[in-house]
């Protein structure tokens, strides 16, 4: 019997199978509240390719290392997952403003610092979308509704400045933009091919993951025909249409 080769596009990308506990993790992250009812949960994960006994190993792990408390019901995100969904929906919603030409500046004044808190604080920055110009500094254009958090004075100073440099040029060195666009463009053609509920949610986990890494910078920063909006759009149709499908399953239960 003569047997044919899966068809490859040009910028495919290797996405893995999510695994149970990031079926699950995915589910409760879309959901608002992110609650679910044990035995919608199973129906639902059944349908990703999660069986029962696996879903049941996968949610006692997850509760033991602190991703998920046991309610009256069902299952429901910690805290610290919490705090994940908020950067999470964040990053498909970012809340902007209109760019007058500032960037914000935060400047590392604390010393003394170990490893393990220097990388923590990059982190939290990187987070902020903020980009390092060089040791210690870091940039990006002040076009985001937001408050730095307050314990950042703590070993930073926050300014507003005018780089004199060109700002579309300063964006390119501060982040990897074209890099970045092809990616999203790869990623929204793979979504185009998806198909069945468990490759379309791995999918659809990676455009969240690379949300997450979208700078949100003002228009006036960014190379032409960004993909930015189209993937959040791609991202927001098919949570809407999860979450439907969740509620529908639960008022049926």
């Amino acid at each position: 019997m003569r047997t044919h080769a899966a068809a490859h596009h040009p910028g495919d990308l290797d996405l893995r199978p999510l695994s149970a506990r990031s079926v699950v993790l995915s589910l409760l992250l879309g959901a608002h509240p992110p609650e679910l009812p044990v035995k919608e949960l199973v129906r639902l994960v059944e349908g990703f390719g999660v069986g029962g006994s696996t879903l049941r190993a996968a949610l006692s792990r997850m509760v033991a290392a602190g991703d998920l408390r046991r309610t009256g019901t069902g299952y429901r995100l910690s805290a610290r997952l919490l705090e994940r969904q908020r950067r999470q929906d964040e990053a498909v919603r970012p809340r902007t403003r209109a760019w007058d030409g500032d960037w914000e500046m935060v400047v590392i004044t604390a010393t003394g610092r170990g490893p393990a808190e220097r990388a923590e604080l990059r982190t939290h920055l990187a987070a902020l979308r903020l980009a390092e110009l060089r040791e210690g500094v870091w940039l990006r254009p002040a076009n985001l509704r937001r408050t730095l958090p307050a314990g950042l004075d703590e070993v930073a100073q926050h300014y507003t400045a005018r780089p004199a440099q060109p700002g579309r040029r300063l964006a390119a060195t501060l982040w990897p933009l074209e890099d970045w666009a092809s990616t999203a463009r790869a990623l929204l053609a793979h979504l185009a091919r998806a198909h069945g509920p468990a490759e379309r949610l791995t999918a659809f986990a990676a455009v969240v993951r690379h949300l997450l890494a979208d700078p949100v910078l003002p228009l006036d920063l960014l190379p032409g025909d960004w993909p930015g909006a189209a993937l959040r759009a791609a991202y927001t149709d098919y949570q809407r249409e999860l979450t439907g499908e969740v509620r529908a399953r639960v008022r049926g239960s």
